[in-house]
């Protein structure tokens, strides 16, 4: 059998367009034969996908103006497109198509839905520079619109309706849309696993996400000025203010290896996650599948995925985050802790994840 993931732009194996590329190799450790559809691909993942046998397929070579987050302009273009038709040559009878994309509107057996994308610019308002947010405030509620209208096209088209977290199935049906199952991303514990049997702990590690999406800069520096040691890894954009640059106790390492990026989860003392918006969120999963715990906020889907006092600690604001970031880097926390993480991010190792995807195809 024949499965064809439509996905977001293919420039980057990281973010919505991970689960797909994922699941593609699984599927094909289990006799499937795989194809990723996108609007653009980018030589690492052509790479990446041939060395897995799993075929790449272009629908354009689209050019993206804002190279940073080119989802973002696919998504806004989309909210003008009707539907589109595959490139595909394989018979209806013998393929499953899974759409993970948010701005391809094609015909598919499956929607698989990670977040209404003016919700997420929603929670991000408040972190945003003075000048995104006034165009926002502007084209608001012209953009909730079509953004409703978009996703009524993308059930539409599919036969069913996954989310990828309850809080992302709740966004969802709060428009009023049916949401058939829930299914979380998949996690490759093969590669996030202890790096180390010791880990140093002297460094907290946080994550600095584009627009603010997985930052909230002035509590991370907050907590640097108070004293914690804090390592920061991503990309390097101009979102970033100059004074989280310049702080004593922050070292913005940029994007690093996925060899890297194991082994400092796995020798921080803890992960710092001060999310504005996470439909899921792969920082805490992954964190946890290096045994370290994860110190974030008690809502949307990391409240899903961590167990407070048993694989990190979820707290209600900000005010409590900073006083629980300090009496950890102080106190420390048991060791059993990181052993209890290790056993929950099994919940979410793509073997585990895979096998409910082959139940929904068997289905098809």
């Amino acid at each position: 059998m024949n499965i064809f993931f439509i996905t977001d732009p293919l420039v980057t194996t990281a973010g919505a367009v991970r689960p797909a590329i994922l699941l593609a190799e699984e599927l094909e450790k289990h006799g499937y034969t795989t194809t990723l559809v996108s609007f653009s691909v980018s030589e690492e993942v052509e790479k990446i996908a041939e060395e897995h046998g799993i075929e790449v397929k272009s629908l354009n070579k689209e050019f993206y103006v804002m190279q940073t987050v080119p989802t973002f302009e696919a998504w806004a273009r989309s909210l003008f497109r009707r539907e589109m038709a595959l490139p595909v040559d394989a018979s209806d009878s013998d393929c499953v198509y899974i759409n993970t994309s948010s701005c391809i509107k094609a015909r598919s057996n499956v929607y698989y839905a990670q977040g209404p994308m003016t919700r997420a610019l929603d929670d991000m308002l408040p972190e945003m520079p003075v000048l995104y947010r006034y165009a926002y405030h502007l084209a608001g509620s012209v953009l909730r619109y079509l953004d409703r209208k978009s996703i009524k096209d993308f059930s539409r088209l599919s036969e069913l309706f996954i989310a990828n977290s309850k809080f992302c199935a709740s966004m969802y049906e709060e428009w009023d849309f049916k949401v058939d199952d829930m299914i979380p991303p998949p996690l490759d514990r093969r590669l996030f696993s202890p790096s180390t049997s010791r880990p140093s702990e002297g460094y907290v590690l946080t994550y600095f996400g584009v627009y603010s999406k997985e930052t909230k800069f002035a509590v991370v520096e907050s907590i640097a000025r108070a004293g914690v040691k804090i390592k920061a890894f991503g990309g390097k954009t101009p979102q970033i203010p100059g004074y989280i640059l310049k702080c004593p106790n922050i070292e913005f390492l940029g994007r690093v290896s996925s060899e890297k990026l194991v082994d400092l989860y796995s020798n921080a003392l803890y992960t710092l996650f001060t999310f504005t918006h996470e439909p899921f969120g792969y920082i805490p999963i992954e964190s946890m599948a290096c045994g370290t715990p994860v110190l974030t906020y008690n809502k949307q889907g990391p409240s899903e995925s961590v167990v407070s006092g048993s694989t990190g600690w979820l707290v209600n604001s900000d005010e409590d985050l900073f006083n629980l970031a300090l009496r950890l880097w102080r106190e420390g926390y048991p060791l059993s802790i990181r052993r209890n993480c290790r056993r929950r991010s099994s919940l979410f190792d793509v073997k585990n994840i895979s096998e409910r995807w082959i139940n929904v195809i068997k289905n098809c």
